[in-house]
């Protein structure tokens, strides 16, 4: 019997339009989406291989069907039938041959071509360090955004087009991360959401017992000893003779009874005093709680006296030959620092143009090392960037000279235009842009002085969060594509502006671009004098 080829649909171009396998792809949804492309291919290659596994199926479901109709009418009457030499003959070439084609087409595998493709693909395959990063976002967001457990599992998150879920062993995963992490905090939230999908009837190969056994450990290493001993012992309920949680509770009885012990000689002073401890935890507040209140819209108002101040107005770059006739829109966003944002300022078609040249060469976003004065990565700062010249293409070139146009200074000295784009929870925690006193060589290389500026483009529209915060004076400035928001980084006296200190919040749901050209002091000299007044 002849088997027919029927692997007609293998997939066999699957290769990414990568040059190389990109890393860190939990910096950049740009890139993700890319890998999105790369597992509908294999969904495809996948499902040819089973067609392939269904037909050969078919084909040896047919032979069997046959034989068996032959062999139930052979069996009656052996002699009989044989005794026609045409049987005779056919029952020899089945024997010898045909059996034989059966039984490789049996032994044949039909998961070459999916195997071969997986292999080629899984180079380009995130590992490891994308999951954990990707769940740390997922618990930075949950932070940020004061979101509980539930509201995230469910995916119940204000602008979601696809909405999504997670499932019980999803919860699992993310509190197996936050605990190798020793994050006890995060760990005891999403065990718990686990445990209660579970609780809730959900299927899932997720297991209790491991559950509680991370669950109890992690309340137990934030103090709650009645707790870990009430999930201990849910844990032995299920599972006995559980050896660890066996030891568990004994060591917590035995900590629970020297604690009783010691409470006993505890004094009303001490209460008094951890009364006061608590009151100032309460009235202090670090920058960090700032900058989580501005990314959620909960910063400090500016009074109505101030925001009178604020206008909005066609703007020529003080009468510059290219916008007398056709000026932009410029408001003000902020007045101490002074931010003004402008908008329709980058065109649909140039935010495309530069963001094609830009994707191909993105790569984790660095920052200056105060020390060293050399580009390294952060853990703070959760992007890809890419850097693009003037000559490389028109549309940047006209985009520096906007620039330049619009804010009088001269962007011969300035840094390449940057582009970035944010990944999962993408952000860049409180920074200054210009370099403070104590870092000297920060931008010794450029030969350009320090940072005196910095324009910010936004090159899309930001579903939740993502804003641009200012901890120091509690502004909150919001992306809108095809804007583009500048400030002054020093005083005209080039020393710094502390009020300038801002962050990126974390993208909660879309896709953030943006690019930024920094200006330096070099070549300002006459365009922004330098006055006697140190904070002028």
């Amino acid at each position: 019997m002849a088997f027919n080829k029927i692997w007609y649909t293998i997939v066999l171009g699957l290769l990414l339009p990568f040059s190389c396998a990109h890393t860190d792809f939990f910096t950049s949804i740009g890139h993700m989406t890319d890998l999105i492309n790369t597992e509908k291919d294999l969904v495809v290659s996948l499902k040819d291989y089973i067609k392939a596994e269904e037909s050969k199926l078919e084909q040896i479901k047919k032979w069997a069907e046959k034989l068996d109709q032959l062999t139930d009418t052979a069996t009656k009457d052996p002699e009989g039938f044989l005794g026609h030499p045409v049987n005779a003959f056919k029952l020899m070439k089945r024997l010898n041959t045909e059996w034989g084609e059966l039984e490789s087409l049996v032994l044949k595998d039909m998961s070459d071509g999916f195997i071969s493709n997986m292999t080629i693909q899984r180079q380009f395959f995130p590992n490891d360090e994308d999951q954990t990063g990707a769940a740390k976002a997922l618990l930075r967001l949950q932070d940020t955004y004061n979101l509980d457990t539930d509201t995230l599992s469910r995916g119940n998150l204000p602008g979601v087009k696809h909405k999504s879920f997670l499932t019980a062993e999803d919860c699992f995963e993310l509190g197996k991360i936050a605990y190798t992490e020793a994050d006890y905090y995060h760990t005891e939230l999403w065990m718990e959401q686990a445990l209660k999908q579970l609780d809730e009837g959900e299927v899932s190969s997720a297991d209790k017992v491991y559950i509680l056994d991370y669950l109890s450990y992690a309340v137990y290493q934030q103090g709650d000893l009645g707790k870990a001993m009430m999930l201990t012992k849910r844990l032995l309920e299920l599972d006995p003779e559980h050896q660890r949680a066996n030891g568990n509770m004994k060591y917590f009885e035995y900590i629970m009874a020297k604690e009783k012990e010691a409470n006993k000689s505890s004094t009303d002073s001490e209460d008094q005093m951890e009364r006061e401890t608590e009151v100032k935890k309460k009235d202090y507040l670090p920058e960090r709680r700032k900058y989580e209140m501005l990314c959620r819209g909960e910063g400090l108002k500016m009074t109505p006296r101030r925001q009178k101040r604020l206008f909005c107005r066609y703007y020529d770059g003080n009468r510059n030959p290219r916008y007398i006739l056709g000026p932009v829109k410029q408001e003000d966003e902020w007045d101490k620092p002074r931010i003004v944002r402008f908008l329709d300022i980058i065109s649909d078609e140039e935010i495309e143009t530069v963001k094609e040249l830009a994707k191909p060469r993105l790569s984790r976003a660095t920052v200056h090392d105060p020390e060293t004065g050399k580009l390294t990565t952060a853990h703070y700062r959760v992007s890809k960037s890419a850097w693009l010249s003037g000559y490389e293409s028109p549309v940047v070139s006209r985009i520096n000279t906007r620039i330049q146009d619009l804010t009088g200074l001269d962007v011969s000295t300035a840094e390449e235009l940057q582009v970035a784009n944010y990944g999962v929870g993408g952000q860049y925690e409180p920074h200054f842009d210009f370099a403070r006193a104590n870092e000297p060589d920060a931008f010794k290389e450029l030969g350009t002085g320090n940072r005196i500026a910095t324009w910010l483009f936004y090159m899309s529209d930001v579903s939740a969060g993502g804003a641009t915060v200012f901890p120091e004076v509690g502004a909150s400035v919001w992306p809108r594509k095809g804007t583009a928001v500048f400030w002054y980084n020093l005083f005209p006296s080039g020393e710094g502006d502390y009020s300038t200190r801002h962050a990126a919040c974390p993208v909660l749901v879309g896709n953030k671009w943006v690019s930024n050209k920094w200006l330096h002091e070099r070549g300002q000299e006459f365009r922004r004098p330098c006055t006697l007044s140190e904070l002028e």
